[in-house]
């Protein structure tokens, strides 16, 4: 694969239209996501709703030549070359798409190169979604972002202490000060805990990450930035099958609180006043308020 790019794009563009329409998403499981570490190039795929396959945006040429200068020089001096490895899920009739990674994973092909490695996620899909709808007992939820609320995004920001080893090395995620607390405080109140993040995690882990600080999350919500043919009728059913099982869902941020009530759309809104030193006790106190009003 190591031609000209008029010749890389037209094996692209093969490739899409093998499997665009045609692959779908499975359950790779626990244990293959923990031993397959390096997978064969020829059973990555490209996604085909990733701009390095649209023939406006296409591959860029420089990240793809720099690379391909980084592998080299690691393979001078190791066995192992790109350290960052290439997210994937399993995917039907064969394989594994790429959801992160498609420069390196260019640059490996056209090195010749015949592995390559990888991170197996299990994204949340829309019979997850389902699943949980279906199982769940309570009638009102919270939703908070993973991302921009939950995690902590600085070095400097109050966090939960590291887990205990080995654990601290599995789950690297550093919780904000207070949201396991927090989390306990809305277990304890009947809601059910909603998280989200555009984050290409698989779901499970992230259900087991907040286990280890012994707290339950209903729904973890992974992957959500990433484009899927027909997601806007799917997304538009599910938030339907929500609104139906949740009269009230509040949003959780890092200034506000938001109940709203699915059905009326109205909106009551509390300002936490930065998020700052006692976060989620302020949150604990908007959530009361809400109580007190019921």
């Amino acid at each position: 694969m190591a031609g000209t790019n008029t010749a890389f794009e037209e094996f692209i563009a093969e490739e899409i239209k093998q499997y665009k329409g045609v692959y779908v998403p499975v359950k790779a499981g626990l244990l293959r996501r923990a031993l397959i570490r390096w997978a064969p190039c020829d059973k990555l795929h490209p996604n085909p709703d990733d701009e390095f396959c649209s023939p406006k945006v296409g591959p860029n040429y420089r990240i793809v030549a720099e690379y391909m200068d980084s592998f080299r020089r690691e393979r001078l001096h190791s066995k192992r070359y790109c350290e960052e490895a290439v997210t994937v899920e399993k995917i039907r009739p064969d394989g594994y798409l790429i959801l992160n990674g498609h420069h390196r994973w260019a640059a490996a092909l056209r090195l010749g190169f015949s592995r390559i490695p990888v991170e197996i996620v299990d994204l949340t899909s829309e019979m997850d979604v389902r699943t949980i709808l279906e199982n769940t007992k309570h009638d009102k939820r919270v939703t908070l972002d993973l991302d921009e609320v939950v995690f902590c995004k600085s070095e400097d920001a109050p966090a939960e202490k590291p887990l205990p080893f080995p654990w601290r090395t599995v789950y690297k995620e550093r919780l904000r000060l207070g949201v396991p607390a927090l989390f306990r405080y809305l277990n304890k109140k009947g809601y059910d805990i909603w998280v989200y993040t555009a984050g290409y995690y698989s779901a499970d882990y992230i259900q087991r990450l907040f286990k280890k600080y012994h707290v339950h999350v209903t729904g973890a919500i992974t992957g959500t930035g990433r484009k899927v043919a027909g997601s806007a009728q799917v997304k538009k059913e599910l938030t339907a099958m929500i609104a139906a099982k949740y009269p009230e869902t509040v949003h959780v941020d890092n200034e506000t609180v938001l109940r709203i009530f699915n059905r009326t759309k109205a909106v009551e809104e509390y300002a936490l006043g930065g998020a700052g030193e006692g976060w989620s006790q302020r949150v604990m106190d908007a959530m009361e308020t809400f109580q007190s009003h019921a």
